[in-house]
């Protein structure tokens, strides 16, 4: 208010002042006389002002005018000038409007007026950084992969958008199943992001299933050092890898770089059980049985394993079976109510042929759901004590419909494997492989398990003498039972019943 109050006062200031000076210049003698073309003019004094004021103005329009004709001939010549300042500003405002545009139909999933939007941006904003991307990621949305693919390479062409534009080849690579070119790519954006977590995983990936170990650790080490990765995770994963170089440690030609490498692997990570038994291998070669001994009981410490158990055999292969009893307890004497220690001394009985022992090691296993190596150990202990072959083969009825047990299955998709392999057969996931039971197991015919025991014959009810018992009778008499198969059960003693039977720990657990 007070503002307004001032600004209305000046104002009438200015004015007052105006006014008074013309009644002075009004008032004043004299003047200015002006002769045009032999034509006399005399102006007062207040006139001569007003004159020199038009003039002054004249002038000031003739100059506009001149530089708004210099104007439009620089316009016409290219160059710049506030004319094309004007169209420019004009231009990149409707450019940035169609890049807006695009960015939302793209965002739409609507990819053919993404790209046609983002088209209209380049050809307005002439930033080929911020329109190319566009373009590449609306052709593959609206799946024009050839646009898509040259789009990307014009972002290569630019030092700024270079690792954008492999990164997209390296994508598109992928999706076409050329993994060695889409390898090739990730090392090259790599080299241009060290510290890029998505291409260090893609990077890490390809180099598994293209077996190409040494350049996992390298880009192993590269996702520790950039902080990727936990350390801990780190030495695990570097542990496969190097377990992975040396996977031909076994063969008869392998290097001794092969059998540091399996060792080195058993060092970083020691309840990797492949680890373990390959590296139990080289000291074995080497002819180091004690340092062998040594890492496998660490080994059976963290994790009891039938391969832990089957290298530990090879150490001494000729000794007898109770003198193997004797070596394997510092074995089992550290988990002994574990499932795995109790198969492994039923397992070692058997070949002793002391089966009232093997019997209580099997204990209560097979009560609680066992799984078919549990039912073929019984099988086998009911052979060795003289059991009619109808008992015998109801164990070995009930084998053959149980759960497999604890096997290598893939932590990702639930793929259950031979063997342990650092990459999964069927996702390519890494390091995902780990010793459970499935969480599916193998369907049978609800028919057929009803159906076995009336076929083979049923397993003998001796739920009334306890396992172990001395009271449990040898054999059991049965003037009905089946004629032994194959002649097998006349003299009593034990026959092979399946792999476990013949070489117990040496094979136990292999699927």
């Amino acid at each position: 208010m007070l503002w307004s109050l001032i600004k209305i006062l000046a104002f009438v200031a200015i004015i007052a002042l105006l006014a008074l000076g013309a009644g002075y210049l009004m008032e004043a003698s004299g003047g200015v006389q002006v002769t045009v073309a032999g034509t006399e003019y005399t102006l007062g004094a207040l006139q001569s002002v007003i004159a020199l004021l038009v003039l002054v103005f004249v002038v000031w329009i003739v100059l506009k005018l001149v530089s708004l004709l210099i104007a439009i001939l620089k316009f016409l010549n290219g160059d710049e000038t506030a004319i094309s300042r004007y169209f420019d500003r004009g231009r990149e405002r409707r450019g940035y409007q169609a890049l807006a545009d695009a960015l939302m139909a793209l965002a739409s999933g609507e990819g053919r007026q993404a790209m046609s939007r983002a088209s209209k941006a380049q050809k307005l904003l002439q930033k080929p950084e911020l329109t190319n991307l566009l373009i590449a990621q609306a052709a593959e949305m609206s799946g024009d992969t050839a646009r898509a693919e040259a789009a990307y390479k014009k972002l290569i062409t630019d030092q700024s958008t270079r690792f954008v534009g492999v990164r997209g080849i390296m994508k598109q690579k992928l999706a076409a199943g050329d993994s060695d070119t889409a390898r090739k790519l990730a090392e090259k954006a790599l080299s241009l992001k060290p510290a890029h977590e998505e291409t260090q995983d893609v990077l890490l990936t390809l180099q598994t299933k293209a077996q190409d170990w040494a350049g996992a650790r390298s880009t192993l080490g590269a996702k520790l050092k950039t902080g990727t990765l936990p350390r801990d995770v780190y030495r695990r994963r570097d542990a496969v890898l190097a377990l992975s170089e040396a996977k031909g440690v076994t063969d008869e030609d392998a290097s001794i770089d092969a059998r540091e490498r399996a060792i080195e692997a058993n060092r970083l990570s020691p309840d990797l059980i492949p680890a373990a038994v390959m590296a139990a291998q080289g000291y074995l070669d080497r002819g180091k049985p004690r340092n062998a001994a040594r890492l496998l009981r660490k080994a059976w410490e963290v994790h009891p394993h039938p391969d832990l158990a089957a290298a530990f055999a090879r150490i001494a292969p000729d000794e007898t079976p109770a003198q193997r009893i004797k070596r394997f307890s510092a074995l089992t004497k550290l988990h002994p109510h574990n499932p795995e220690t109790r198969l492994l001394l039923a397992e070692l009985n058997i070949v002793a042929e002391d089966f009232p022992e093997a019997r209580r090691a099997l204990g209560d296993l097979v009560e609680q759901g066992g799984d078919a190596r549990a039912f073929t150990l019984m099988a086998a202990i009911e052979r060795g004590e003289g059991s009619p072959d109808t008992v015998v083969q109801g164990w070995l009825a009930r084998a053959l419909t149980a759960p497999r047990g604890p096997q290598w299955v893939c932590d990702h998709c639930n793929h259950i494997h031979g063997d342990w392999t650092p990459v999964c057969e069927n996702c390519g996931g890494f390091d995902t492989l780990s010793w459970t039971a499935p969480k599916t197991q193998e369907r049978t015919s609800a028919t057929g398990v009803h159906m076995l025991p009336l076929i083979v014959g049923k397993i003998e009810d001796r739920s009334d003498v306890p396992y172990g018992s001395p009271d449990e009778p040898a054999s059991t008499e049965n003037d009905d039972a089946a004629p032994p198969a194959d002649g097998a059960g006349d003299t009593g003693e034990p026959e092979v019943i399946g792999e476990t039977a013949q070489e117990p720990a040496q094979g136990a657990g292999r699927r």
